[in-house]
Formats: structure tokens, sequence, C-alpha cells
């Protein structure tokens, strides 16, 4: 990955401001990223932060995007939602090629950074486990408390006929890139349709919360340092990321079952989902007794956001890799579609 041009950097921040260590060297180093997003630290006058940006090969609406995301974490601030602080945003592209923000940095832990292996305390500790989940629960349930009209947060999304959107827009989206047949889809689709809420309290929404878009704090009792990667919030039905990050949960997990569908992090010790679940509606003082919808749905929406991947996979093993758990999750959202008494 390409350096950060460091001079137009230290420019840009004498300019605005937004760092001490006016006249001194900025040290960059790449994080991580990939054709979405790049991550840059910055180290300037004994501050560090964390630059996000498109990378040069991006599309153009990444642009948008990246605005949207600071947004969002400006409007964060001030709340009880772990994020990463708001440090400052650039819109002119002149600076670095694109249009970037600069967020605080986290001194934490991802688990997508762990390959599978909680670090200490939580490999061998299976009793401090469940911590990492309540904790990831109530993120999102805190999330959405938030009064995001007050944050400004106004035209972030469109909560009116959110859920006619979700199914017209996905299933359109499939048809025009599908060229195979997934059973399932049919059943599942005619279900979300007839089974939407009636009535849902808008409120802000990650769209794809789970286990790797989260930062922990090091060492125990397992406390959530900050939610990331918001290229996907908006406002909306924010059941929809309980439906999301429990889609694939063990309904029942013991000590020493390691069996889980989240086969990027280890679920043994952790509670069962209703426990999860339970936790959510404590937090965030929604009601779950329709859970049953926002599973199917979620189920329904992943399987077509990777069968995107999976038909330009080429000779991606990884890509490929997603055809298998397509069908599966498209089946298991046929599936509990069909089991369900649930009326909407």
């Amino acid at each position: 990955m390409s350096a950060l041009n460091t001079d137009r950097l230290a420019a840009w921040l004498d300019e605005a401001e937004v760092l001490p260590g006016r006249g001194e060297p900025v040290q960059t180093r790449f994080l991580s990223g990939g054709t979405q997003n790049v991550i840059y630290e910055i180290i300037r006058g004994g501050e560090r932060c964390v630059v996000r940006m498109p990378p040069p090969g991006a599309p153009p609406d990444r642009d948008k995007g990246i605005l949207r995301e600071w947004r969002i974490i400006e409007a964060l601030d001030g709340t009880d939602v772990p994020h990463t602080a708001a440090v400052g945003v650039c819109e002119d592209p002149g600076v670095l090629g694109r249009p970037f923000y600069l967020m605080g940095f986290v001194d934490g832990w991802s688990p997508m950074d762990t390959h599978a292996v909680w670090p200490a305390p939580f490999n061998d500790d299976l009793g401090a486990r469940a911590g990492l989940s309540y904790q990831l629960a109530e993120g999102i349930a805190l999330l959405s408390k938030v009064d995001w009209k007050a944050k400004g947060l106004h035209d972030l999304g469109r909560p009116d006929g959110f859920h006619e959107r979700q199914v017209d827009r996905w299933i359109g989206f499939l048809e025009r890139i599908k060229r195979r047949d997934l059973p399932g889809l049919e059943v599942a689709t005619d279900w979300l349709r007839a089974h939407k809420p009636l009535d849902f309290i808008p409120g802000l929404m990650h769209g794809d919360y789970q286990f790797a878009n989260v930062m922990y704090r090091h060492g125990a009792p397992a406390q959530l340092a900050a939610i990331v990667d918001w290229e996907m919030g908006t406002v909306g039905d924010p059941k929809l990321d309980l439906g999301w990050m429990v889609q694939s949960w063990p309904a029942d997990i013991g000590a020493t079952d390691s069996s889980s569908e989240m086969s990027y992090v280890d679920m043994r010790g952790m509670p069962s989902r209703d426990r999860v679940v339970a936790h959510y509606a404590e937090v965030s003082g929604r009601q779950v007794d329709d859970l049953d919808y926002y599973l199917v749905l979620a189920k329904w929406k992943l399987a077509i956001v990777l069968e995107q991947g999976f038909q330009r996979a080429g000779d991606d093993e990884k890509l490929l890799a997603f055809g298998p758990v397509v069908t599966d999750l498209m089946a298991s959202a046929a599936e509990l579609a069909e089991s369900t008494d649930y009326r909407g």
C-alpha cells in the first residue's frame, strides 16, 4: 500500500489545527484496508490518531461514503456508545487524493486480529468470555437509543418504508446478478413481504454488526472499546442489527462445544442466543418478541450479499467458499420462515 503524502497532510493539520504539534513532522503507519477503505496511524506532537479514507482505486461514491461515516462518528460524540473519537475531516481530495477523516486511536484489540483465538485471559478462562458477548449486544443496544434527530442525522436514512425497501432493493439486486437457483429464496422472500413489522421505532443502526466490527479494551473484564467500520450505517430499524449479530449464533453453547457457524471466533463458553438477546432487550428497552422476522431477514440478506462475491469469485478460493454458505443461509431462512407462527 502506497504511503500517505506526509508533507500535504502536515500542512493540512497545521491549517485545520485538529492535532497539537504544529510544524512537527508527521509519522504514518499503514494499519489495514483493501479496495474500499484504507486506515493509517498518524503520530504527531505526542498524539496518535487514525486516518480513514478510500484508496486511489475505490469507486467515486466512496467519497460520499467516507463523509457519511464521519457524520455518524461525529454524532456519537457525547453518547454512551463506544466509538472512536471524531478528530477532524477533510472534504478536499486535493490534500491526499480522496476525502478523509481522522478518528481517535483505539488502544485495544479486534477479534479479526486474533486468528480465531481469543487473547489472554479469554483464551483460557471460558468464564470470562461471556462478557465479550454481552458487551457486543450492549454496543448496538446503546446505539439504538441515540437521539438521531437531535444529532442532526434526520437525513441519513429513510426509516419510512424501510422494510419494504429492504426486500425490493435486495431481490432486485439479486435478479441482476444471479446465475443459479437458490432453493428457499421464494419462500423466504414471500414470507418477508407478508410478515414485515407493522410498526417499529426508527433508530441509528450499524448495518454489519458482528464481532468483526468491534474492538475491545485489553484485559478482563470484557469491555467494548469501539464500534468500527460504519460503511453501512443508516437510520432504519435497529433490530436488524440484532438479527444480523445473532443469525448464526448457536441456540445453546456448552463449555466444551466448539461447533458454530461463526467460524472466525471460538464460541465456547459464550452465553446462549436467548440470553444475549435478553441483554439487548434490557439495555435497549426494545421488545424482541418478533426476533424471528429479523433472523429471517438477516439470513436472507446476508445470503444475497455473499452471492455477489461468489458470482465474481473466479479462481479466488475465499470467494468460492461463499457458494455453499449462501445456499445454507437461504435454506435456513426459508426453514425458519416456514416454522414460525409470528404474524407481524
